[in-house]
């Protein structure tokens, strides 16, 4: 079996060895090289080749953010992100590291983990991040891009003499560049409250509210159980960390029931609720990542007569939910984040007009 060659780049030459050391503890990973600054972990980079770099955020003469954003601009490797979420101007470097192109961040060692779990969680992250490919998608099926797939062409209503009520968002992995590039498409006029779940572990959840504000001009926070929808008009309502975000009625709640898909928060649960409180008033937008969450719920906003996008494949860094919804027959246009956000600003003028 290959194993799975690792570059790790961090300056301090502590943590360069005990994550060295651990790499080594596995037959499935090689350390083929190390670097206590960015410029070094870019020279490696294109030298080496490596299947995964981890990288710190925090280093001299070029940080991790700029070593990341040279990477996936010239030579596009699986970047593993090990950030401290403790500082909060390393977190937003952080998350601009996975708006440039970094596929998941994992949290430093505090010592106050259980013996040996940091480790094997380090080992799981690199083993997941290995198997992403940053480079080549596979082509999309034609038959998907911008139609209504034949299997569902009967579902639905005509949306043109309703509001847009609510917008629903999902994304995992590659999810903060997507909703970036969404969120900065709508103009600013855009009305319709936009609801919010990201997969991201716990510790960086906190944060990323305030660091969408301010890559997107539009204001954006943490529910808080029990919120009005109509208090998120024209503004962004994002699932807190650990907690499902519903929408029942009027208003949001949040739950602490199992993980779906063994996420919690579940982009499905969302959209459920969504569609069952708005029907054909709704839109969903299922974005980069891996695995199905979120495909059962957009189906269920299109089978209520809501606007079902899904995330095309040459646009994702992860072409995992957005399938799962474009094989299920849920993804009425599967489209690039800036043109999902153009159809929505153009249902939201046409509701404005026909209620005029």
């Amino acid at each position: 079996m290959k194993r799975v060659r690792v570059l790790v780049a961090d300056d301090s030459a502590t943590v360069r060895r005990h994550l060295c050391s651990v790499l080594a503890s596995d037959a499935d990973f090689e350390v083929v090289g190390e670097a206590g600054e960015g410029k070094r972990a870019i020279e490696l980079c294109q030298a080496l080749r490596p299947d995964v770099v981890t990288m710190d955020m925090m280093m001299p003469v070029m940080t991790g953010l700029a070593a990341t954003e040279y990477i996936m601009t010239h030579c596009p490797t699986p970047i593993l992100v090990i950030s401290s979420s403790l500082n909060r101007g390393e977190l937003f470097r952080t998350y601009d590291a996975l708006a440039a192109g970094a596929v998941d961040v994992l949290d430093k060692p505090t010592g106050a983990e259980p013996p040996y779990a940091w480790e094997r969680g380090f080992l799981a992250a690199v083993k997941l991040v290995s198997r992403i490919c940053v480079v080549t998608h596979r082509p999309a099926r034609p038959a998907l891009l911008g139609r209504v797939p034949q299997a569902a062409g009967a579902l639905g209503c005509s949306r043109a003499q309703r509001a847009l009520e609510v917008v629903a968002i999902g994304a995992s992995t590659g999810g903060p560049a997507a909703i970036v590039e969404l969120l900065r498409a709508l103009p600013s006029s855009f009305g319709a409250p936009i609801l919010l779940v990201l997969h991201i572990a716990e510790p960086f959840a906190a944060s990323f509210a305030d660091w969408l504000a301010g890559q997107t001009a539009r204001r954006v926070s943490l529910v808080r159980d029990g919120e009005p929808l109509a208090s998120f008009v024209g503004r962004v309502a994002m699932a807190p960390p650990d907690h499902h975000l519903v929408l029942r009625g009027a208003r949001l709640q949040l739950s602490a029931d199992p993980p779906r898909h063994s996420c919690r928060p579940s982009i499905d649960a969302l959209l459920e609720s969504v569609a069952q409180t708005c029907g054909a008033a709704a839109a969903a937008c299922l974005l980069t990542g891996m695995g199905s969450d979120g495909a059962q719920g957009l189906f269920e906003i299109r089978r209520c007569g809501g606007l079902a996008l899904a995330q095309d494949e040459a646009s994702c860094v992860v072409y995992g939910m957005p399938r799962a919804a474009a094989d299920l027959g849920a993804a009425e246009h599967v489209l690039p984040p800036r043109e999902m956000a153009a159809m929505l600003a153009s249902l939201e003028r046409a509701a404005a007009r026909a209620s005029s």
